[in-house]
């Protein structure tokens, strides 16, 4: 309505807005926006509910729940995401690749559990349920802030009525010693002792490509395990192990009869790489931080270089594999000339990992001890992955019992 009556009606006119806007405005709670209502009753309720809200520090206004997922994920999460380079590359693909395509238009406040139950079932299609629980995670890490943030009222992935896949129990199947045997006189001489580290000492792939000379005690019997090489975004660097947790393993007379015979055939070569992450330094600290380094590596590739685990796993690995009669040799009729090898995720380097603690289970040693040689932080975890090895399960009680019985 204007502001000064009609000289001729003495009324007031109505504006050319008159009925297009709200009539009602709700201000004045501490932290909580100015809002508008066409009825009364309705900016009483909503007034009603925002101070109950606001003195339990719950309230959340449906508006900032208005954003996009694409949007929140690209202004306001992913910008405060830090840590390992690897797991953030590994976290932006996962984000990249089946969460925004998916659910990128989406209102965050739109996403409920019917949402999520036709997005898993869309999932279900292309990834394993291991992969879907790893998706899962990251997209409940985004709502989560999300809820922090106070743009959500709850988490819907953390619904009772939809969920990632169970986690299915797996039974780790380990090589027989002759396998392992065979592997390693499938691969060339300057890559055997790979097969050794990770048979032998237990190594994950990455540590083992890292193992330099000065590492290896042969005195006292020791290994350190001080860093990995690892690949981000396609380069090279070294890093600290897996859980940036360093450890010594105990070193057998035949592992380090078998590293001085590789180290007399293939001299230990420096190699320098940057450390935890090759991109560029944008502040003085990363500089510092990234700065390279220079490491003797026992084993290197062809070139003298730091060896790139895809191209030993394609190239090394895999044929060695086939040869040892592991996997299907590969198909070399491909017309494209891709190199496609059989599912084999079962017999990757991995493998050698499950042998050694398989052998050392059962020759006696303690989880505690064998968790610590893995550089698992949990021994529990130790156990529940290895505890079939254990040497005669069952035995001892059972024979406890027939002496009670007998």
């Amino acid at each position: 309505m204007k502001k000064r009556p009609n000289p001729k009606t003495g009324k007031r006119d109505r504006t050319a807005m008159h009925g297009k806007c709200t009539r009602y405005r709700v201000k004045g709670i501490p932290g909580v926006k100015d809002r508008s209502f066409d009825a009364l009753q309705d900016a009483k309720t909503w007034l009603a509910q925002a101070q109950t809200d606001a003195r339990r520090g719950e309230f959340v206004d449906p508006r900032d729940g208005a954003i996009s997922l694409k949007d929140y994920i690209a202004t306001h999460w992913w910008p405060t995401q830090s840590g390992d380079p690897s797991t953030i590359e590994r976290i932006e693909q996962r984000v990249r690749r089946h969460i925004v395509p998916h659910l990128g238009t989406q209102p965050l406040n739109a996403i409920g559990t019917e949402v999520l139950r036709h997005w898993k079932k869309r999932l279900e299609k292309d990834l394993g349920p291991t992969s879907i629980r790893l998706v899962w995670a990251t997209l409940s890490s985004v709502l989560q802030a999300a809820v922090e943030d106070r743009r959500l009222g709850r988490n819907p992935c953390r619904s009772s009525t939809v969920g990632p896949p169970p986690a299915t129990p797996g039974r780790v199947d380990t090589w027989l010693p002759e396998r392992v045997l065979a592997v390693r006189e499938a691969l060339p001489d300057r890559y055997r002792l790979l097969l050794v580290i990770g048979a032998g000492l237990g190594l994950r792939q990455g540590e083992a490509l890292g193992l330099a000379a000065d590492d290896i005690d042969f005195e006292k019997g020791v290994v350190h395990v001080r860093r990995q090489v690892k690949m981000v975004r396609t380069k090279l660097c070294f890093a600290l192990p897996k859980g940036r947790k360093v450890r010594d393993v105990p070193l057998p007379s035949s592992v380090a009869r078998a590293t001085r015979q590789h180290m007399e055939q293939f001299a230990p070569v420096p190699v320098t790489l940057p450390w935890d992450d090759p991109t560029p330094a944008e502040t003085p600290v990363e500089a510092k931080h990234r700065r390279p380094r220079t490491y003797d590596l026992l084993v290197t590739g062809r070139e003298r270089k730091a060896i790139n685990r895809n191209y030993f796993n394609s190239y090394v690995w895999k044929p060695a594999l086939a040869t040892a009669g592991v996997i299907a040799p590969l198909d070399e009729g491909s017309t494209d000339g891709a190199r496609v090898w059989e599912p084999s995720r079962e017999h990757g380097f991995h493998a050698l990992r499950h042998f050694y603690a398989s052998e050392e289970l059962e020759a006696g040693e303690s989880i505690v001890s064998l968790a610590r040689w893995l550089g698992h932080s949990d021994p529990g975890f130790t156990l529940r992955k290895y505890s079939h090895f254990l040497p005669r399960a069952g035995a001892r009680g059972s024979a406890a019992i027939d002496a009670i019985f007998a």
